[in-house]
């Protein structure tokens, strides 16, 4: 049976190329911001484009923070891209009129990247961790990037109770070093786009889609 993937339609822009290319791995995709389908799925994509604040606020009119919260806590997986990655951390310097709290799932602050030429808008190389399973395969491979803020630091180590497992972090550059994906249990993330990444982000996907 194919695995029941949901992409969250919280308003972050266009997405049939995301749910075209989980399509392509074997997923059944539903493309919906019913809050009861994205609880109950295998997996549940959370996309993101544009402000990092706008994205925070499409995200809590479609209860977003409570659905990801809750899958999260239940084990149930959650694949963030983008700015659908940059939410999940404490918060953005990103101007904006109404600034929001990122959902606080990983410690760390998006900022800019500090380079001559933003955004960030091509392939990158990536510095993949060890065990990897998110990326087994595609290593060496090069990814597409299309952003202006990511996270460049990583403070979160396997210490105490509940974090037995240190998360994996992938890195990659752009006028310095700043985090481009994360394995943390149910939860990952990149910062890139998989599903306009060929190749690679297809491959990348299908590798979260066998974990479900």
């Amino acid at each position: 049976m194919s695995a029941d993937v949901v992409v969250l339609d919280y308003g972050s822009g266009n997405v049939r190329s995301a749910v075209r290319a989980l399509e392509r791995v074997g997923a059944a995709v539903t493309l919906t911001a019913d809050p009861h389908r994205a609880l109950e799925c295998d997996g549940l994509f959370v996309p993101g484009v544009g402000n990092f604040h706008a994205c925070m606020s499409g995200l809590a009119a479609a209860h977003g923070p409570r659905i990801i919260g809750r899958r999260i806590s239940g084990g149930r997986a959650v694949l963030g891209v983008c700015v659908g990655m940059q939410v999940l951390f404490d918060g953005s310097t990103e101007p904006s009129e109404h600034p929001l709290d990122g959902l606080a799932e990983w410690p760390g602050t998006v900022e800019r990247l500090p380079a001559d030429i933003v955004p960030h808008m091509g392939w990158s190389e990536v510095e993949v961790p060890e065990g990897s399973s998110l990326f087994a395969g595609v290593e060496h491979e090069r990814f597409y990037f299309v952003h202006s803020y990511a996270v460049q630091d990583w403070t979160l180590e396997a210490t105490g109770a509940f974090v037995r497992v240190a998360p994996r972090v992938t890195w990659a550059r752009h006028g310095g070093r700043f985090v481009a994906a994360v394995e943390n249990g149910p939860l990952s993330a990149t910062q890139f786009h998989p599903e306009k990444s060929g190749d690679a982000g297809l491959h990348l996907l299908e590798n979260w889609v066998r974990t479900l």
